[in-house]
């Protein structure tokens, strides 16, 4: 099963097409850190993160992980050991909260796009995640709540995604 973003506005799981956003200056080869584009390739996903306080545990396939308050993921390049990985949030690093004020993070999965071994600097925190506007994004690709959740039930831990 793969997901294929097509365009800047189209997510295509088998038949089913949905809307969608990506990085507000479109999609590149050559992703770095902070550039606002989503990075082109085929690339495996990682778990559903999910707010437990907002929202019930969704039908999927994929393991899913409750969002903490102290859940953060590394965007700092002055620490490679934690770049784009989850972690524990500190102070000293730079980071993406997880446990957002706004709705973006109720629901996602990170894209494993640099992430078994990640070149600081190339680019972190892409995910799927939550949109309610279809607003360019800082390089993830983000769904309408009715459209993830249909997604979800969709895919399977194996699946891919596909960007284009």
């Amino acid at each position: 099963m793969t997901i294929l973003v097509k365009n800047k506005h189209t997510l295509q799981i088998d038949e089913f097409k949905f809307k969608c956003s990506i990085g507000k200056k479109g999609s590149t080869s050559n992703k770095k850190e902070g550039d606002k584009k989503t990075p082109k390739g085929t690339f495996e996903i990682e778990n559903l993160y999910f707010r437990k306080d907002r929202l019930e545990k969704p039908l999927t396939l994929l393991k899913c992980v409750e969002i903490k308050k102290n859940m953060g993921w590394c965007n700092d390049i002055r620490f490679p050991k934690k770049y784009n990985k989850l972690f524990k949030i500190h102070k000293r690093i730079k980071h993406e909260r997880l446990n957002r004020k706004d709705y973006k993070y109720d629901l996602f999965i990170p894209i494993k796009y640099n992430f078994k071994k990640p070149i600081t600097g190339r680019g972190s925190c892409i995910f799927i995640h939550l949109t309610k506007d279809y607003k360019p994004t800082s390089g993830c690709v983000a769904l309408m709540k009715k459209d993830f959740l249909i997604m979800l039930k969709l895919i399977k831990k194996n699946s891919k995604i596909k960007i284009f």
